[in-house]
């Protein structure tokens, strides 16, 4: 009896958090967020206090979706230009006073601790930029998208002088993401599109003489050449720079179909792998899960990223429709980019793979970035009622 009277208590408690969400959305994500444990379980067993920590870690995540799950998208609209001059303040003070480790001056101390005032932006870039296009909401015009244009070379310029090419690269895809989203025309995207494959069919072909020593690229840093040098041919410097990628690729290959077992990945638990529990954990999950571990894993991303474009398509405002798609496709970004780098197909930048990498800071932004993404798929459904 008070077994049975303790349990309705709290579903009682429970239902005003999760009454209204979208089922699909959360099945994709407790999906993915229990193969996360799995895995780092898995490739973190004997890696210290990994898998604990990464327990607590997403179920911070989990609380904090939960709760942003309840604030409706025309509260968000208000927060958008605040948010975005917080951290343009923030990458400004970081460029003056910032903390510099690794040659990279990225964190800001305030006091207590140190912040990384670029995963902000994270956020605030599409805020601000949903917010700009829902004020002209059926009067855009070109100088409106070169003003847009404008709002994000600016953070993301300061984000890529630090230097942190990685996160520079995820703000300006989300901020892109918005712009595409809000109509720019195809007669400017496609140009664009073109000149990149042309740059990158010509980079491969000159490989051999634009990567020499003596070579110097503009805008670049000689490391960053260096990355994307060693990803054309990383069998050049197969035990220092090419040594990630290399090892990346005999993990996942070596799992096969099926994979080598729970826990048995040589090449993981044998050191082979660097950063096995963050950036390139998904070597050690090809190599321990095979083939059909990483379809599960692509199952759970693919609906996820499916189900927010839906969301996205249903919105009931601009504002809205902007958010959901800008936050969907910047998922998609961060799994592409991380399964690239570890496959060897895209350079190595430093980008967590969702739910499963291990990450505070990572994790805190995703559960804010699906928490905007179900109350705006619940703001769609108590308008229809």
């Amino acid at each position: 009896m008070n077994n049975s009277f303790s349990l309705r208590a709290l579903r009682d408690r429970i239902r005003p958090w999760t009454e209204g969400l979208d089922a699909p959305l959360l099945l994709a994500v407790f999906w993915l967020m229990g193969l996360g444990l799995f895995c780092m379980y898995s490739a973190g067993y004997d890696h210290g206090t990994r898998f604990v920590d990464h327990l607590r870690n997403t179920l911070l995540s989990l609380g904090i979706m939960l709760v942003m799950a309840q604030v409706p998208p025309q509260r968000l609209i208000k927060i958008a230009v605040p948010l975005y001059s917080l951290g343009l303040m923030l990458l400004l003070a970081t460029a003056l006073f910032g903390v510099t480790k690794k040659g990279a001056t990225r964190w800001l101390n305030v006091g207590i601790t140190q912040i990384q005032p670029s995963e902000i932006l994270k956020i605030a870039m599409p805020l601000m930029l949903a917010w700009w296009f829902q004020k002209r909401e059926g009067q855009l015009r070109l100088p409106d998208f070169a003003a847009a244009f404008v709002l994000l070379a600016v953070p993301v310029g300061l984000i890529a002088k630090q230097p942190d090419l990685g996160t520079a690269l995820l703000v300006l895809a989300a901020g892109l993401y918005v712009i595409f989203f809000a109509g720019l025309s195809w007669k400017l995207i496609l140009p664009v599109m073109v000149a990149g494959g042309i740059g990158i069919a010509a980079l491969v072909m000159s490989e051999e003489q634009i990567c020499q020593p003596d070579v110097t690229w503009p805008v670049l840093r000689e490391y960053q050449k260096h990355r994307v040098c060693t990803l054309l041919d990383p069998s050049k410097d197969p035990l220092g720079k090419g040594f990630h990628i290399i090892q990346g690729e005999i993990a996942i290959g070596s799992g096969g179909v099926t994979g080598k077992g729970f826990m048995k990945g040589t090449q993981t638990h044998l050191e082979f792998i660097p950063e096995r529990t963050t950036d390139f954990i998904f070597a050690a999950y090809g190599e321990e899960f095979g083939l059909v571990g990483a379809a599960a894993l692509l199952l759970g991303f693919t609906a996820l990223i499916l189900r927010g474009l839906m969301i996205a398509f249903e919105a009931p405002t601009l504002f809205g429709r902007l958010m959901a798609g800008a936050v969907t496709l910047s998922f998609f970004t961060y799994v592409f980019v991380n399964m690239g780098m570890v496959s060897g197909i895209l350079p190595v930048v430093g980008v967590p793979l969702p739910f499963i990498s291990y990450g505070g800071t990572a994790m805190v932004m995703l559960g804010l970035s699906l928490g905007i993404l179900l109350g705006i798929a619940k703001s769609k459904r108590y308008k229809r009622h």
